[in-house]
């Protein structure tokens, strides 16, 4: 059973890129008092006003009151500096890059200031736990909470328990992510997970038939949206999800399960160290001159 004595409610999140100010932003709509904490304090101002135009964007289409987006505005606070930001911290997520030794990192310096209480989470979507929990004083306080981006749209959230993990901790972890509104699935801590290492398989699989000549990057893309109703094809996906991430994750993969099925496609390589990291930087497999995908 959970520990009824402990409720969350202030969520410190550490990293306000794209996955970052996302989470904060529907912890803040789903009621949640939020620290954003990153580098900087501009790097904590451009995640914040990130977050305030996902918000705007939704008031525009109809889909969020002005109201509720003034709510969700005044639940949320920057904070530059880790040790304090962690101090208040009754569940903190760690939503920084795919570095193994910058979690380690982040983890460790939180760990000085947090509340002994304090749940810490990793949104890494494929770096196993275990290399994560002895950075902790509680490893079973410990947990996996793999968001999907966008953030505010994907409603799929992997609770990833670790072997130390506690059966509190994780019913603490799917109470959570059920009041933020989406559906949690518990997966077992192995590198990639489920869907980071299902999605990766298949785009890399992509890639591969695409360095092969079977067909072009569009037509490969339509047949999985059309053939198998995905509602964008792998190479779209990795467009969006960011080139530079997958081949961490490739990388991750292919070190940790197998060096064959998960070795990294040479024109994924090529593409991250021509700077082509996807939708971020305005070109990928395709090129977003106007925001719209275009065949490169």
């Amino acid at each position: 059973m959970a520990d009824e004595s402990f409720d969350i409610r202030r969520v410190v999140v550490v990293g306000a890129g794209t996955m970052g100010h996302g989470i904060a932003q529907v912890a803040a709509q789903a009621g949640f008092e939020v620290v954003l904490n990153d580098v900087s304090a501009a790097a904590v101002a451009k995640g914040l006003a990130q977050l305030r135009a996902n918000l705007d964007g939704g008031v525009a289409k109809g889909k969020l009151t002005v109201e509720a987006r003034d709510a969700a505005l005044q639940r949320v606070q920057g904070e530059p500096d880790l040790r304090s930001a962690a101090a208040l911290a009754d569940l903190l997520i760690e939503a920084v890059p795919e570095r193994l030794d910058l979690k380690r990192q982040v983890f460790g310096r939180a760990a000085e200031t947090a509340p002994a209480m304090t749940i810490f989470a990793t949104n890494t979507s494929s770096i196993p736990l275990r290399a994560m929990a002895d950075a902790l004083p509680r490893p079973e306080r410990f947990v996996g909470l793999h968001f999907f981006n966008p953030v505010h749209i994907q409603s799929l959230l992997e609770v990833v328990q670790a072997a130390q993990t506690s059966a509190a901790t994780v019913e603490l972890a799917l109470a959570f992510a059920r009041r933020l509104g989406k559906t949690p699935i518990v997966v077992r801590d192995v590198a990639g997970f489920a869907s980071s290492r299902l999605g990766l398989a298949l785009g890399l699989e992509a890639m591969r038939m695409l360095e092969e000549g079977v067909a072009s990057a569009a037509d490969i893309d339509t047949a999985m949206k059309l053939g198998y109703r995905h509602p964008m094809g792998p190479l779209e996906l990795t467009d969006l999800v960011g080139l530079d991430v997958r081949l961490g994750i490739a990388e991750t993969l292919a070190r940790e399960i197998d060096g064959v099925r998960f070795a990294p496609p040479q024109v994924l390589r090529d593409l991250v160290a021509a700077g082509r990291l996807g939708r971020k930087t305005g070109a990928g497999f395709y090129e977003y001159p106007d925001g719209a995908g275009r065949p490169a």
